[in-house]
């Protein structure tokens, strides 16, 4: 009995955190497109529309999506309208869409055989793994999202995590969610099959798809509601996880009653059924199947447009998978094809128990989605120009989008805003949308103060652009309208029923159904909209919807004597080109705006990258206008070079000058973006360092002589010295990239890190001693060995190839040659890192820091910690390497430490010592595994990746690197308390976000390793920037861990050596 209680509680357990599934499909989404070769992406996304028209629309969205980094330029997208504009049923739309898509391969790829339903083309179809969204109809319930179409409606979930970015849409997020669903498909072909008014959220990393079979994705739900819906009844045999079951589909329902729940054995052990979410996988031989059945469906399509039939996807075309829906598929429409050609495969139901299921259905679950209590999830204001609170009445919860407010303008609670310009003294109620409206200013009536146009709550507003007028129609309805209920049966408009309206306006039911051509009379075919003058247009309207009461004498007849539409002509009359067009400069405008007050008020906080791409999509005038934003510039730098950046200022200008075309003066300044860190971080370090760095003649630095503690020239008469220095390697748990330069020249860093020594002893270090010759002898542990005679000689820039520009850099910041130190005396310098090359154990800047800290012990300077640590960060900059100072902290403070940085000048470090217990000592050895990859890797290509989207302001980089912080306060905490299983979790989380700044930190060697390794552990990370190197799998206890050494040991795969560490 009490196994039982246990699976029921497991399967009621809450839903998943919607932000946390979200933002973790967006990073899986973002990864998939930027390194489709390490994350494979689909390899077509199509679309169904209703029109040739609407399909030619999501064409252009389709664009879009691509050019925003939504879709993998090797995606292939397609948007499939139906046939004639016929409606033919989502199944026959299935059909049709796979088709048109081996058509479309059947032009790119030759095939001998030739002919659209050849064995070469079935072939490779069936390799291919396919996103098919259904998106076409009308949208009759959701009407303002007709022209754009329901699919692309905005949804600012997460817009804050990127506020210069566009705005996100539904159809963005669906995108995100299916990236997850990719992986389930392995390396068999197939589709995956959504619908466009849903965002299922889930993590869909976890699916489990059958090979050669569909599935159909459930999830539970009350009865109630099962009674309004497609409901699956699955097999008592199944395959339970965490939080999913796998099970054969034993029958489909349609909207049953609870006898037929009850009779059929639909109903759960907790008294729920499993809801069809509309989401169905096809793999391997099924899908090969189904590709066969739709290169050979159009005369099967032909004789259903003929007899003016349809065939569903949810009812017939997976009936054909469940044995006991045959014989009642037999006599539906095409039902005998999919039967003999389909029904040799079987169907299984993936019911996730924690999928949230968001219908996006009518115009009020829209609302409702928006009026989310997560902060962090609805972003309420985006990429739009408001005015102040005190010249407008705009309310917090309104959501504006995209627009364009002028003053005087009131909009009221939890309303949508979108795409929209609105001039002075409109007043929008609660509760309302306004879509793609776009009121110009009335001259004649800015003397008025009066309010111009008044929508009431609850009520919504869009314009559609005509086909072949240049008039766009003011369209409007209420929220709760809809437009399918008929005249007799509930109709209404605006919220009131149809009778009232006419009586209250004086309208004739006649006005509106002259001629229905049979169909019932509801405000979809009533011709309501009126064809004139804008103004005139915002005037009938509020007549229309009663707010001019008293006036019908005057609007009656000017209603009547109009050209007017209903919704249904409207959506067969719009001009979609047009509307892309409107929208594309709209958007373009808003972003102009805003990258001008940035040039010109801001401190360039703004990615003007991201902007200006928005900005070229403006006809004609879009490089103009950068180039105008060009020529601000030198103006800027001028009137804020004492608290702008040069680093930011140069890497702006160059933005600028690539979206001008210049791309040859870009090349020519980006060196200066380089020269410019460097110099920042160096007089971040001390007042007036920096001007010394490429100085090599004798002249004095106040910081050496003040800081180092010498008495310029060594003595006259020899004295020999010598220092060994051996320091540990580091490994970092979380924080790194916010130790380093410029993010730690302006924002506050934290990093967990920890001093390890590798097979019992120090792998890093250096001797100098004094040598009664004049010059420099430096020598390393590959044998490469070097004689400088002649001091001054030792310049920057470095050649990157030079294996002796870490000491020469060294004998630069410790003042050695500045000062001329070395007057009469020479120095012999020998350094070793017994450590693979490219490890990510910061082997670099520790054996800079072991080389200034000998030298300063020569020459009895402040070889203090925190003194060598400051040196090491600037000679980095000098080597052109980059770096933060995670490294040389890491290797120069023993044990495991929680360090923190203060931007300003001097940037300020304080290094907490955890105190650690023997226990955490312990455990942390028994299942911690540091592993070398094999894979070689180079910090500094991945840094100046990351550093420049840093200079950018990419926000998505920024929010990232701030988490990695917090990471770091929790993982302190979490080491403090002995949890190391938190750790773990940590460490995953900020290998997740290092993927995020820069995918290419990893590669197929090492998703195969952790991929290997993820049943053992709960964390697992690379060291440092990554990109190869060290591995961290911390596994989930003692055993685990040796179970997965001696594996990883054993297995041929794995070119990997694990090294036996502790803590130093």
């Amino acid at each position: 009995m009490e196994p039982n209680r246990q699976r029921i509680f497991s399967r009621t357990k809450r839903k998943a955190d919607l932000t946390a599934i979200l933002r973790k499909s967006w990073y899986h989404l973002r990864l998939s497109v930027r390194h489709p070769t390490r994350v494979p992406t689909w390899d077509a996304i199509v679309l169904t529309a209703a029109s040739p028209e609407q399909a030619r629309l999501y064409d252009w969205q389709l664009r879009r999506a691509k050019r925003m980094g939504r879709i993998a330029s090797s995606t292939v997208t397609l948007a499939v309208p139906d046939p004639d504009g016929q409606r033919i049923g989502s199944g026959t739309a299935t059909l049709n869409a796979i088709h048109a898509l081996a058509q479309h391969y059947q032009k790119v790829v030759p095939f001998e055989n030739g002919g659209s339903c050849g064995d070469g083309l079935v072939s490779l179809m069936g390799k291919k793994h396919i996103l098919l969204l259904h998106a076409g109809g009308d949208s009759k319930r959701v009407p303002w999202a007709n022209p754009m179409g329901k699919v692309f409606l905005p949804l600012p979930y997460l817009a804050a995590d990127d506020p210069d970015g566009p705005v996100p849409l539904l159809f963005d997020h669906i995108l995100a969610i299916a990236s997850c669903a990719r992986q389930a498909f392995k390396t068999e072909g197939g589709i995956f099959t959504m619908t466009g008014d849903v965002l299922p959220c889930f993590d869909a990393s976890t699916l489990i798809l059958p090979p050669d079979a569909s599935t159909i994705i459930t999830v539970p739900i009350t009865l109630d509601i099962a009674a309004n819906h497609g409901v699956i009844v699955a097999s008592k045999t199944e395959i339970l996880g965490e939080s999913y079951v796998v099970s054969l589909v034993d029958n489909l329902l349609q909207k049953p009653s609870i006898e037929e729940l009850v009779k059929n054995q639909a109903i759960l052990d907790d008294g729920r059924a499993l809801l069809d979410t509309g989401i169905i996988a096809v793999r391997g031989n099924a899908w090969m199947e189904l590709v066969k059945l739709a290169c050979s469906c159009q005369p099967l399509i032909s004789e259903l447009l003929n007899s003016k039939k349809e065939m569903s996807l949810y009812e017939d075309l997976v009936a054909a998978w469940v044995p006991t829906k045959h014989e009642w598929l037999r006599h539906r429409p095409l039902g005998e094809a999919l039967v003999s050609r389909l029904g040799k495969q079987r169907m299984f139901s993936y019911c996730a128990y924690d999928l949230l299921f968001l219908h996006f259905g009518t115009s009020s679950e829209v609302l409702d989605h928006l009026s989310a209590s997560d902060l962090a999830l609805v972003g309420r204001r985006h990429l739009c120009s408001i005015p102040a609170t005190t010249v407008s009445d705009i309310a917090a919860s309104a959501v504006v989008l995209s627009c364009k407010i002028a003053d005087s303008v009131s909009i009221g609670e939890d309303s949508l805003i979108y795409d929209s310009n609105i001039s002075g003294r409109i007043q929008i109620g609660s509760q309302s949308i306004v879509v793609g409206i776009h009121v110009p200013e009335d001259s004649d009536r800015m003397i008025d103060n009066s309010v111009k146009f008044m929508l009431p709550d609850r009520h919504c507003l869009w314009e559609v652009p005509l086909v072949g007028r240049t008039e766009r129609v003011i369209v409007f309805c209420g929220i709760h309208d809809n437009p399918k209920n008929p005249l007799t049966k509930d109709g209404t408009f605006c919220g009131k029923p149809w009778e009232k309206v006419m009586h209250d306006l004086g309208i004739q039911e006649n006005d509106l159904w002259s001629s229905t051509g049979g169909q019932e009379k509801c405000l979809w075919n009533a011709k309501l909209f009126p064809i004139r003058s804008y103004f005139e247009m915002l005037s009938v309207g509020m007549w229309l919807m009663g707010l001019s009461i008293g006036k019908n004498q005057y609007f009656l007849p000017l209603w009547r004597n109009s050209q007017r539409v209903s919704l249904e002509e409207l959506h067969r009359s719009i001009d979609f080109s047009k509307m892309c067009i409107g929208s594309s400069n709209h958007q373009a405008d808003l972003a102009a705006g805003i990258a001008k007050a940035c040039i010109n008020y801001g401190m360039l906080g703004r990615n003007l990258s991201q902007l200006c791409e928005e900005i070229l999509q403006k006809e004609n005038a879009g490089v103009k206008i950068c180039k105008d934003f060009l020529a601000l510039c030198p103006k800027l730098i001028e009137q804020n070079s004492q608290i702008l950046p040069k680093s930011r200022a140069y890497q702006v200008q160059v933005d600028l000058l690539r979206a001008c075309g210049e791309e040859t003066k870009a090349c020519e300044l980006e060196h200066k973006v380089w020269a410019a860190v460097a110099d920042e971080t160096a007089s971040a370090v001390r007042y007036g360092f920096g001007e010394h760095l490429l100085d090599s003649s004798g002249s004095k630095s106040a910081f050496f002589s003040g800081n180092n503690n010498h008495d310029g020239s060594m003595n006259q008469s020899f004295c020999s010295r010598a220092v060994k220095v051996e320091l540990p390697v580091r490994v970092d748990f979380v924080g790194g990239w916010s130790d380093t330069p410029p993010w730690s020249l302006e924002r506050a860093g934290c990093v967990l890190n920890m001093a390890v020594s590798l097979e019992g002893s120090l792998p890093i270090g250096t001797i100098v001693e004094t040598t009664n010759s004049r010059g420099v002898l430096i020598s390393d542990d590959s044998g490469n060995e070097l004689h400088i005679e002649k001091l001054t000689s030792i310049t920057p820039p470095f050649d990157g190839n030079d294996p002796f520009r870490l000491v020469k850099s060294a004998l630069l910041v410790t003042g050695i040659i500045h000062e001329n130190i070395l007057a009469s005396n020479g120095l012999r310098i020998e350094t070793w890192a017994n450590v693979p090359r490219g490890s990510g154990l910061g082997t670099s800047s520790i054996l800079a820091a072991a080389v200034v800290k000998g030298l300063l012990q020569v020459i009895d300077g402040d070889d203090s910690d925190e003194n060598v640590a400051r040196l090491v960060l600037v000679l980095e900059q000098l080597m052109g390497t980059g770096g933060g100072w995670q490294d040389q902290i890491g290797g120069l403070y023993p044990g495991i430490k929680f360090t923190t940085s203060y931007p300003g000048i001097p940037l300020r470090l304080q290094v907490f010592p955890l105190a650690a217990s023997p226990q955490l000592i312990s455990e942390l050895q028994q299942r911690l595994l540091v592993v070398f990859t094999g894979q070689v890797r180079l910090a500094h290509q991945v840094l100046q990746k990351v550093v420049l989207r840093y200079l950018r302001h990419d926000n998505l980089l920024v929010s990232s690197i701030k988490r990695l912080t917090e990471l770091a306060k929790i993982g302190r905490e979490a080491l403090m308390n002995c949890d190391t299983d938190k750790l773990g979790e940590i460490m995953l989380e900020a290998w997740r976000l290092h993927q995020e700044l820069d995918p290419c930190c990893s590669n197929e060697y090492v998703d195969k390793l952790f991929a290997f390794a993820d049943p053992y552990c709960f964390g697992y990370k690379l060291v440092g920037a990554g990109g190869g190197g060290f591995a961290l799998l911390l596994a989930k206890d003692a055993t685990c861990a040796k179970e997965l050494r001696s594996m990883l040991e054993k297995n041929p795969e794995f070119d990997s050596v694990i090294y036996n560490w502790s803590v130093y």
